[in-house]
């Protein structure tokens, strides 16, 4: 457990905006900052850094919270792997306790892979530098390569000693247990001879990280005979190679910064542009492009340059997932390398200027530079040239920005000859017949799906469904504005102070400002709130300031319950900000809401208590239906003229005609 002193200080200590920095690339918005959703693709960036309250709101997928709940969503960290990232980065010390075989037993299971995955990353990494076999072959084989000691340590390299349980014995002498050596793939268990070994041996190295710096996986190369040449960790409770870009941990800042990313292949392609300086690759590691890869590419830039070499079947091959990247909405350039020549090579033969170089006066439209591909292939075969037209409108058929797509045709229809309302025509027929094949799935998904009927526990209090759609974002309004000002002072009218009391005393004929929730405490005095989430937050607010604590929306979002973090912080988080420019280039000048806070106030009290009128009257017209008395049909009838009565004074203040 770690101690709740230091609990406190690593919170203290975070800051927000530094934190999802490392992991999305953020531009100022207004006061917040925006970037695009890590949690799914989209065109229009939705997700919100606010640093002055603490926490972040995502509206694609409608996660929010704070920097922890950010690594355990975004990262899938548990609660304590998030503590000690933060902890780590900010430098704070988390005391070793002793904990006993019992606890031991008890660990997470994800965290105690992660735990021998960091024990072989260090273990690989001793035998390449201290061990006699490690040097003479793995560390002679990388300086062959032409890396540097430097980016040998950035990139963890280590080596496998050829031995059939080296690492598993070194493990189990310093105690860590043989299951979790086998779940992180390190070992293989052969049951029909009761065998164990170590899966890699003889091999150098290459751990593959996750975008906070934790060993995932490992990549190991074969240096003499055998197959195969690289031999990968399998899938884990940690590892899923889809979800993962090799060398993007390294990378990430420089993607940001230069707002591109460099797509290769193989480990050594990355490590080798990175020594020379284009630090901004990462590489699929011979899998085929993920949705996921390009998310995660998609949290640091919207921009891809992909390098080609020669090969024209390897060239198809990429294709395929180069249209993914399309369709994901990324822009994407192409880059086509020298007969013979890998990013590895290149990045050998040219220095870091000739290389930097080389990369962009050779950057080309990837729509253009796949059309021009085709075109030399089926230059004097019309068939082929038909195929080829279908081919390049398929691509540029996944671009999700129309004008885009038009600028698209327009260039391709040059680059081909042909007239732009056949590739038009062509791209409809295949958006057409994409959009009868994703109705035809719901239609079967509706089908197949079977209602399950909602079980309410009897003691879980009112359902929302009971709440009417207008009292709900009215309870909703006058929450918000208790939440985000709850603790600012305001100037009552004369015709107000003289029946307001304060938590702190009775206003009567003062002229002293009173804080928000004192008005707001008073107003709903003898009301209900209906909507159970409003009503806790309601509650925990006005018990908290009663008690002398001072309650914000950053400590709501932090010491409230679940629902109640997730709500304030869908309450807090403005999806649109004004743009600082319309003051300062433009001399407009738009009335804050701070600015009249009494009236915001004011109107959204008025509003609510205008529906719960509205309410109490919908009830008394159904009391009238039911009843025969009429005794008891002349006092509903009179309770009846006394609200609508009420209701029509507001509705005067408010501006509202109502019949």
């Amino acid at each position: 457990m770690i101690p709740q002193e230091v609990i406190d200080e690593i919170k203290s200590r975070t800051d927000v905006l530094e934190v999802i920095g490392d992991f999305v690339n953020l531009k100022k918005n207004g006061s917040n900052f925006r970037g695009y959703s890590p949690f799914n693709n989209e065109r229009t960036p939705s997700f919100y850094v606010v640093p002055s309250k603490g926490f972040f709101k995502d509206f694609s997928s409608g996660k929010a919270g704070d920097a922890i709940t950010f690594l355990m969503d975004a990262e899938g960290m548990s609660y304590v792997e998030a503590l000690k990232h933060l902890a780590k980065k900010y430098g704070i010390d988390i005391p070793e306790e002793e904990v006993t075989d019992e606890e031991l037993e008890a660990r997470n299971e994800r965290d105690s892979v992660f735990i021998v995955m960091k024990y072989a990353a260090e273990y690989y990494q001793n035998n390449l530098w201290k061990q006699e076999e490690g040097k003479s072959i793995g560390l002679t084989y990388l300086r062959e390569r032409g890396f540097s000691d430097e980016t040998i340590q950035n990139f963890s390299l280590g080596y496998s000693l050829d031995q059939w349980d080296g690492l598993m014995q070194s493990a189990l002498k310093k105690g860590y247990k043989k299951e979790y050596l086998a779940k992180a793939g390190l070992i293989i268990q052969k049951e029909e001879n009761n065998r164990e070994y170590d899966r890699f041996r003889g091999r150098v190295m290459f751990p593959v990280h996750n975008i906070s710096g934790r060993v995932l996986a490992f990549g190991a190369r074969i240096l003499g005979k055998g197959q195969p040449k690289y031999l990968n960790s399998p899938e884990t409770l940690i590892y899923h190679k889809s979800d993962v870009l090799y060398g993007l941990y390294q990378a990430k800042q420089t993607i940001r910064m230069e707002d591109n990313c460099y797509l290769v292949e193989g480990y050594t392609d990355v490590i080798s542009l990175y020594q020379a300086g284009v630090k901004n690759a990462v590489a699929s590691s011979g899998t085929s492009l993920t949705q996921e890869q390009i998310r995660l590419i998609g949290r640091y830039t919207q921009n891809v340059t992909v390098l080609f070499d020669s090969d024209p079947a390897g060239l198809k091959a990429s294709f395929r997932g180069i249209d993914m990247i399309l369709e994901g909405g990324l822009q994407v350039k192409a880059v086509m390398l020298p007969v013979g020549e890998d990013p590895d090579s290149l990045a050998r033969r040219l220095d870091a200027s000739e290389l930097r170089t080389f990369l962009k006066e050779n950057r080309t439209d990837f729509i253009g530079f796949k059309t021009k591909i085709f075109q030399e292939e089926a230059e004097k075969d019309p068939i082929r040239r038909a195929a080829l037209i279908k081919e390049i409108v398929a691509s540029i058929a996944k671009v999700p920005d129309p004008i885009q797509r038009q600028v698209y045709i327009k260039a391709t229809s040059t680059q081909l000859e042909i007239d732009e309302q056949v590739l038009v025509t062509e791209m409809n027929k295949i958006h057409l017949k994409e959009q009868r094949a994703t109705q035809r799935r719901e239609m079967l998904m509706e089908e197949e799906a079977q209602p399950t009927p909602e079980v309410v526990p009897p003691d879980q209090g009112e359902d929302l469904t009971n709440v009417q759609p207008g009292i709900y974002f009215k309870e909703r309004e006058v929450i918000r504005v208790l939440v985000l000002y709850g603790q600012q002072p305001i100037q009552l009218q004369p015709e107000e102070s003289s029946s307001v009391a304060s938590s702190e005393g009775s206003l009567e004929d003062t002229t002293e400002p009173i804080k928000v929730y004192d008005y707001i405490y008073h107003e709903l005095e003898d009301v209900n709130i209906q909507t159970p989430v409003y009503q806790g937050i309601f509650n925990l607010y006005r018990e908290k300031t009663l008690a002398g604590v001072t309650v914000t929306e950053a400590w709501l979002a932090q010491h409230g319950a679940e629902e109640i973090k997730q709500e304030v912080i869908d309450l807090v988080v403005d999806h649109y900000v004004l743009s600082e420019n319309w003051e300062l280039l433009h001399n407009i000048y738009v009335t804050r809401e701070q600015d009249i806070l009494h009236q915001v106030i004011q109107r959204s009290i008025l509003e609510l208590k205008f529906s719960y009128l509205g309410q109490l009257m919908d009830e008394q017209r159904q009391k009238l239906k039911e009843t025969t008395d009429e005794v008891d049909q002349f006092q509903i009838l009179k309770d009846f003229q006394m609200l609508k009565e009420s209701q029509q004074e507001i509705a005067k203040v408010l501006g509202i005609v109502i019949v």
